[in-house]
């Protein structure tokens, strides 16, 4: 698995695998991920193995959660995860105070810890799904989950929680959508950043193979092409990151394993899209490919 890897960066999984915890991993989800670049993969490692908060950058349906979830299986190790909104709160990554009863059937309180706090005790991963979606005065909540410090002050028992050493952080963000914010300076300073881009060409084809139900290489071979046709129509500004989710591409390849490619693509990709213009736009390229 880690063959790609130099000598440096394999002590450093090694050493970290001898610290961690014992967890319940599920290695299915690295068989699935496959990185634009193997450099980004040795890179994240050597990011985690030291410690570091990483931080995936890119356009939505690059696949950042499936890299984060490949990591934590190179790391052996399980994942709390975050989905960030204007609604997340303290409460939501730390915990909360619920009812509960005791052997006695007697009322009491009872603490239920969140995705950081459970995290950060049992020396998990703690991915964070579109931080920047979250409002900016929760954030500072992590400053010190992030930080050399490493612990946060509960402000529902006043505990202070210290995390693990083998407790990291993974988070992600989509640059520039609606009801995103930029992340402050202090926070972002936290994280070592990984941009993600598309996957694109044999790779893209090998994903396809082994993820979806489509098996026919020439309709593999086509739908490498619209991806690279979508991807630079996005660049080009012509149309919305959306239509080039690398996601939105290998639900079409499952539906074209069932039913025509053009209508498959129709539901899955084109549908998605706003405006009347970038619809005619992908349906276009399409019935030049299928």
């Amino acid at each position: 698995m880690n063959n790609h890897f130099s000598t440096k960066t394999k002590t450093l999984l090694e050493d970290y695998q001898q610290q961690r915890l014992p967890q319940h991993v599920n290695n299915n989800q690295a068989t699935t991920y496959i990185p634009p670049d193997q450099s980004l993969m040795e890179d994240a490692i050597v990011a985690l193995a030291m410690g570091k908060n990483l931080l995936l950058k890119g356009p939505t349906g690059t696949g950042k959660t499936k890299f984060a979830e490949a990591l934590t299986v190179r790391f052996q190790q399980a994942m709390e995860s975050v989905n960030c909104s204007i609604d997340l709160d303290a409460e939501s990554l730390l915990g909360f105070k619920t009812l509960s009863y005791d052997e006695d059937q007697k009322q009491q309180i009872t603490f239920i810890p969140g995705p950081v706090t459970k995290a950060m005790t049992n020396g998990r991963f703690l991915y964070i799904d579109e931080i920047n979606m979250a409002k900016p005065e929760t954030l500072p909540l992590l400053n010190g989950v992030l930080d050399y410090r490493r612990t946060v002050t509960n402000p529902f028992t006043n505990d202070v929680i210290t995390a693990k050493s083998s407790f990291r952080t993974i988070a992600a963000i989509n640059e520039g959508y609606i009801g995103t914010v930029p992340l402050n300076e202090a926070l972002k300073n936290r994280f070592i950043i990984i941009d993600v881009p598309y996957i694109q060409g044999e790779q893209l084809a090998e994903l396809i193979k082994q993820s979806t139900a489509l098996q026919d290489d020439t309709y593999i071979q086509r739908f490498v092409q619209l991806s690279a046709d979508l991807v630079r129509a996005t660049t080009d500004g012509r149309l919305a990151e959306d239509a080039a989710s690398i996601r939105a591409l290998l639900d079409a390849c499952d539906l074209s394993a069932y039913i025509p490619p053009a209508r498959a693509i129709h539901r899955a990709i084109v549908e998605k899209l706003d405006e009347d213009r970038e619809k005619s736009f992908v349906k276009n390229i399409v019935e030049t490919l299928f």
